[in-house]
């Protein structure tokens, strides 16, 4: 505030004015209105599983706009197909062409990365599209396999079975983990259980993603090397080890071809991000990298001089393959875990990305239908011979790009991919395995965000350890191990917020009624006779001990500095704006506290809280010593000013 008369200014630096100077109304405080137990629940499962409230738009509809509603809900194709139009799919098949040309050789790639035939890479981009298009409410996922869950998955089937030694196994339990992926998907969506997924926070995911980044870009070492015994094991260390004890079968002619499809890759990724119009580049130039490699090694025989390749391919459309899931036996427990691990990480990443280009095309994105809709998409792909899929960054960036504008792009993408899965598969033959693993290189590198980061150091350095836990985990450990650490950090940390609610004394603001904290404002004055305290969590039997314990030092803190001041303590006031609800180990709190302070000849006094708080308290209020007038006010200015006119306690001047 500015003062226009410098006298005045100078008689309020001298002579400070507190609340207790201040002429106010004081406010009655009022109980909640009354609810049924039966009220409450409705009222609480409705905000914990319906937060969107998704019945809202049946309210005041005629039966069959009720049933339009619920088939456009369960199929969101219902709401955008009528009004399609050709200029739309002009669009849309342009964005679709672009990215069937990424995802045909991504998903080659990625299928060898989860140890599984390439052709199943294929068949998993042809199948979950169409189901996506139909279900999914992303104008600009692109879905398809990805390379963190592919990586999972291989890894995690690898430890029990051999995909070398018992092939026909190891792709029953990867179609088994599939439709287990899909069905917790799925009933997490339905269930409305779409908050689990939260557990993974932004720290966790982004070192997870740039340790499961190093480790596959560590395993692509074998083909861009050219080595033929190569490590089973995904840490750090032992793939290191492998590729130095192997170097006699290092390939020059793998190196070189490697070197150079890599560096071509990343070149036209960085024009591609530094110029977004020219997303083309980068969209085509795995294509363009597994067409001029597959002539190179044709024209020159470059098969028989160390350069391996992924052989002939099987012609035709997905198998079924529901005869092939494994409901029984020794491996069930090993589906089932891998299923759980892969399914919500893909999870986590389709929805995520759904989000962020639903937020630049201003559009909303229903996660528990997203959910429903890749759930079910895993759980039909894995009656035809697909492995997990969701949506990927890398693909869905080029197609927002692209100019996709709804799930068309999706079906064009698929169609393109049938045609060449009938078509086109002997082309294939000789592409070298050196290309698809550059391929898997320059995707994967995406990953690691460094600026996401030094950012997350800058904001909060415990989320940044957790970060540092999930990388170094993945590096270390196993994919899995450092999940599980980050995660277990992560939970930690939510229990130490919950068990150690932060706790702080207040202090007026000379010349008005606000109260903040002494520590932050250094302006703001004590009240002698009150300790103000502000609990800022919800007090339950997590953290009532340690909040008995911690508000007993602050009165023995208190009353050590009021005896050198020769001043008593009155009033003990809770300011409990921030205590968004209360037990009965909460209740007990309040009444044991009440008792200690009478005994030492203070009152405490509560102030503003809460509907959930204060009607607990006046149920367990038999005397009625809480609600009182004197014991409850609406603002902590009010409080004091009240009971300072009371007892005619006079303010002090002393700065803290």
């Amino acid at each position: 505030m500015e003062y226009s008369d410098s006298s005045t200014t100078a008689q309020l630096q001298h002579h400070p004015r507190s609340c207790l100077d201040i002429a106010m109304e004081v406010h009655r405080v009022v109980p909640p209105p009354h609810e049924s137990t039966i009220q409450k629940l409705k009222t609480t499962l409705k905000e914990t599983f319906f937060p969107d409230d998704p019945l809202r738009q049946f309210k005041g509809q005629s039966a069959k706009k009720k049933w339009i509603l619920a088939a456009q809900y369960l199929f969101p194709i219902l709401q955008w197909g009528p009004n399609y139009s050709f200029n739309l799919f002009k669009s849309d098949i342009v964005s679709g062409l672009t990215i069937a040309s990424l995802a045909i050789p991504q998903g080659i790639s990625y299928a060898k990365l989860a140890n599984l035939p390439p052709i199943v890479g294929l068949y998993s981009s042809f199948v979950p599209p169409l189901v996506y298009a139909v279900l999914g409410s992303s104008r600009d996922l692109a879905v398809g396999p990805v390379s963190i869950a592919s990586l999972i998955l291989g890894s995690m089937l690898r430890q029990e079975v051999s995909p070398v030694n018992d092939p026909l196994l190891f792709l029953q339990l990867a179609f088994t983990t599939t439709f287990f992926a899909g069905f917790f998907q799925a009933s997490l969506g339905f269930l409305r259980l779409g908050f689990i997924i939260d557990f993974l926070s932004k720290a966790t995911l982004i070192g997870f993603m740039a340790g499961a980044a190093m480790i596959v870009s560590l395993q692509q070492l074998k083909a861009l090397l050219g080595i033929t015994h190569f490590t089973n094991q995904m840490g750090l260390v032992p793939v290191l080890s492998s590729v130095f004890r192997n170097t006699k079968e290092w390939s020059w002619q793998t190196i070189l071809m490697g070197f150079c499809f890599l560096v071509f890759l990343l070149v036209t990724r960085h024009v591609s991000i530094k110029k977004p119009k020219l997303f083309w580049v980068s969209a085509g130039a795995p294509l363009v990298s597994v067409i001029l490699s597959t002539l190179l090694v044709f024209a020159f025989k470059a098969q028989h001089h160390g350069i391996s390749i992924i052989g002939r391919l099987q012609e035709g459309l997905n198998p079924p393959s529901w005869n092939m899931l494994q409901f029984h036996g020794s491996h069930l427990g090993l589906s089932i875990k891998t299923g759980l691990v892969t399914g919500i990480i893909s999870l986590t990443e389709g929805i995520a990305v759904g989000r962020t280009f639903a937020a630049l095309k201003n559009y909303k994105v229903d996660g528990n239908k997203e959910m429903m809709a890749i759930g079910l998409m895993n759980m039909v792909g894995s009656s035809t011979s697909c492995y997990v899929t969701t949506g990927a960054f890398s693909r869905s960036a080029v197609n927002h790009n692209a100019g996709a504008k709804t799930a068309v792009s999706n079906i064009v993408m698929s169609v393109t991919v049938m045609v060449t899965l009938l078509f086109l598969m002997p082309l294939f033959q000789y592409t070298p395995n050196v290309v698809l693993g550059a391929i898997i290189v320059t995707a994967v590198v995406g990953l690691i965000d460094i600026p996401a980061a030094c950012q997350i150091w800058k904001i909060d350095k415990f989320d940044f350890v957790v970060m540092l836990c999930a990388f170094f985990g993945v590096i270390f450990i196993s994919v899995q191990g450092g999940l599980a650490i980050a995660v277990g950090i992560s939970i930690f940390k939510i229990l130490l917020q919950i068990t150690r609610p932060k706790t702080v004394m207040l202090g007026n603001i000379p010349g008005t009624d606000i109260f903040r904290d002494l520590h932050h404002y250094k302006e703001s004055m004590k009240i002698p006779g009150f300790l103000i305290l502000s609990i800022e969590a919800p007090i339950n039997f997590a953290n009532s001990t340690y909040l008995n314990e911690r508000v007993l030092r602050w009165i023995d803190e208190f009353e050590s500095e009021d005896q050198k001041k020769q001043s008593s303590l009155r009033f003990v006031i809770f300011e409990m704006s921030a205590v968004s609800g209360i037990d009965t180990s909460g209740v007990s709190f309040f009444k044991e506290l009440k008792k200690m302070v009478e005994k030492k000849g203070a009152e405490l006094v509560l102030v503003n809280p809460l509907g959930e708080v204060m009607e607990k308290l006046q149920k367990s209020d038999e005397t009625g010593e809480f609600m009182r007038p004197d014991c409850l006010f609406l603002t902590v200015g009010e409080a004091v000013a009240t009971l300072s006119a009371t007892t005619k306690v006079q303010p002090s001047t002393d700065v803290v």
